[in-house]
């Protein structure tokens, strides 16, 4: 997917006093921005698109289309361009959409400046993934395979593996490559195939070659070694993930050198994780030598997360005077994404929640917050809802997905780490998955907002519900916070089953904290029919709280100023 962060040198160019005062915006929110100045704004507009990775442009469309037409070379090598009118109503993605982050960057730039970003790349405009956005090599028939998508036209979709890529939408269907059709293909594999106009290739990293070199091996014959290696193989070096070797080979300059003319990362290992790989060509040279009977077959294997059963070798080590190379391939593994929704405002969603929920093609969660999110979901996504209580179900469904080598997002209310959906997920997750985690802004993070300052100093999370923790246990919780003056966050507290468990927690706060405490209750925080309620330990009503409430209790300190809670830190120029 594209990239969120911004491209890493931004050249600013402006012609007029206003469009200065919008290029200052810019650099001081991104340090790596600066504003190109030179005779002529067409002079800057050049120097800018040579010497930078993207350019904002705060100039006429016209103008700058002009400028930089004969500059166009290939759309993976120039820079973005983005346009900003006078008056920073709109930020127009104009050059490098999706190849050089145009799109991402006229969003963060309409962000910046309270502009609409203008995006007319068809698949952004529909909701569609791009071919070139999925993080992955891609060539053949690009334009006419999108093309085709757009126009709801059968694309079919055929993948060596089950690979996690994004929602699709219904017109492309996964299909046996052997089926006879003349249609659009889409294809997903390491091997080196024929294609024409009516079929692309998407190239997963499936692929880790192995490296081994006596010490100054030339990069020429490192290089020349893997792309015979590969090319007899059928595999194309697009799907490479990586390089791998031994640890005492991390500063040979001529692997180093190859794996960056590649653009991929070179990996090692000790010696000792290498020796523990079952490989089919041992050589007691070798261990004498380094201490591994093998460095390139089982660097392949081992590849960029050590996990060798995972890997099928392709090929077997192949030498020349000074190196070896060894190439494996790596089973796909699913991607589960835990997401945290925020509290339920729209604007309290992380941009990296939207950017998970567009990744993946099954998410999974409860009826009321997936209704929060269907539409920020790509056609094609495979929604996967249930009703309250079934969280284990949930996590257990999300799991399996994933298990299948499917992309899945996982969703929670707050952050999915706090009382929500990360821990039963996790509970679950063995290694066939890559699991990642985006937090969300919390409820209790939520109501402190709505009420003040309530969590300046030490603060305790509490829920109530005894459906899974004995009440004794919470009993005990409750009695160490009300001891240790922490300041209570209260989840769960009430229901119409559970009706008595806030009224005790309060008493067991009360006898350890004055009567005027304040209390803080907020019940649908962010979200339609929000209230907040001020009371203090002695005053508060239990049946005000509810299911929906978060219920925060000051610690001996907190105090109410101008209507608003307030823990103070307790910094010492207080006094």
């Amino acid at each position: 997917m594209t990239d969120q962060n911004p491209p890493a040198r931004i050249g600013l160019v402006a012609a007029t006093a206003a469009g200065r005062r919008h290029a200052d915006t810019l650099a001081a929110a991104w340090p790596h921005a600066r504003l190109v100045e030179r005779d002529t704004v067409a002079e800057a507009l050049r120097a800018a698109w040579a010497g930078c990775d993207a350019v904002v442009a705060f100039l006429a469309t016209g103008a700058v289309v002009r400028i930089v037409a004969p500059l166009l070379h290939d759309k993976r090598t120039d820079p973005a361009v983005v346009v900003v009118d006078e008056a920073a109503r709109h930020a127009v993605a104009l050059l490098g959409g999706h190849a050089g982050g145009g799109n991402a960057l006229a969003e963060q730039v309409a962000a910046l400046l309270d502009a609409r970003a203008v995006i007319t790349t068809a698949t952004d405009a529909v909701g569609l993934p791009g071919l070139d956005t999925l993080g992955w090599p891609v060539h053949g028939a690009v334009a006419a395979v999108s093309r085709a998508i757009l126009d709801g036209e059968p694309v079919r979709l055929v993948a060596d593996a089950d690979w996690p890529l994004p929602a699709l939408p219904p017109n492309v269907r996964a299909s046996d490559e052997d089926t006879p059709d003349d249609g659009y293909r889409l294809l997903v594999t390491d091997r080196v195939v024929p294609t024409d106009g009516r079929t692309a290739v998407l190239r997963p990293p499936s692929l880790v070659a192995g490296v081994g070199a006596s010490r100054g091996v030339p990069a020429a014959e490192v290089a020349e070694l893997l792309h015979r290696v590969l090319a007899e193989a059928g595999l194309d070096p697009a799907s490479l993930r990586c390089l791998a070797s031994a640890d005492i080979k991390a500063d040979e300059a001529g692997i180093r050198s190859t794996a960056d003319t590649l653009g991929v990362p070179l990996v090692t290992w000790p010696a000792t994780r290498l020796a523990a790989v079952d490989v089919p060509h041992p050589s007691e040279v070798v261990r004498a030598a380094v201490g591994t009977p093998s460095v390139a077959e089982a660097a392949a294997l081992l590849g960029s997360d050590g996990r060798a059963g995972d890997a099928t070798l392709l090929v077997s080590k192949t030498a020349t005077a000074m190196a070896t190379v060894a190439v494996a391939r790596h089973a796909p593994r699913g991607r589960l994404a835990v997401v945290g929704l925020g509290p339920g405002a729209a604007d309290l969603r992380t941009p990296r929640a939207v950017t998970e929920l567009r990744r993946a093609a099954v998410v999974v969660g409860l009826d009321q917050y997936l209704d929060q999110v269907r539409d920020v979901l790509r056609p094609g996504t495979r929604v996967l809802a249930s009703g309250l209580g079934a969280e284990e179900a949930r996590a257990r469904a999300a799991v399996a997905e994933a298990a299948a080598g499917r992309a899945v997002a996982l969703i929670g209310s707050g952050d999915a780490g706090v009382y929500a959906m990360a821990s039963p997920a996790l509970e679950y997750a063995d290694e066939r998955i890559d699991v990642v985690g985006v937090p969300g802004v919390t409820a209790a993070l939520a109501a402190g907002a709505l009420l003040g300052a309530p969590l300046g100093h030490d603060h305790a999370y509490l829920s109530l519900s005894d459906l899974h923790t004995p009440w004794d246990v919470i009993e005990r919780r409750v009695t160490a916070v009300a001891e240790g003056d922490f300041v209570t966050i209260f989840y769960n507290p009430r229901s119409r089953a559970r009706d008595w468990q806030l009224g005790k927690a309060l008493g067991i706060l009360a006898g350890h904290r004055p009567p005027d405490t304040p209390v803080g209750v907020v019940r649908n925080a962010s979200r339609p029919g929000e209230q907040v309620h001020l009371a203090t330990v002695a005053t508060l009503d239990p049946a005000i709280v509810d299911m929906y409430s978060v219920v925060v209790v000051g610690n001996s300190d907190t105090r109410l100023v101008a209507g608003r809670m307030v823990t103070p830190r307790g910094y010492r120029w207080r006094s």
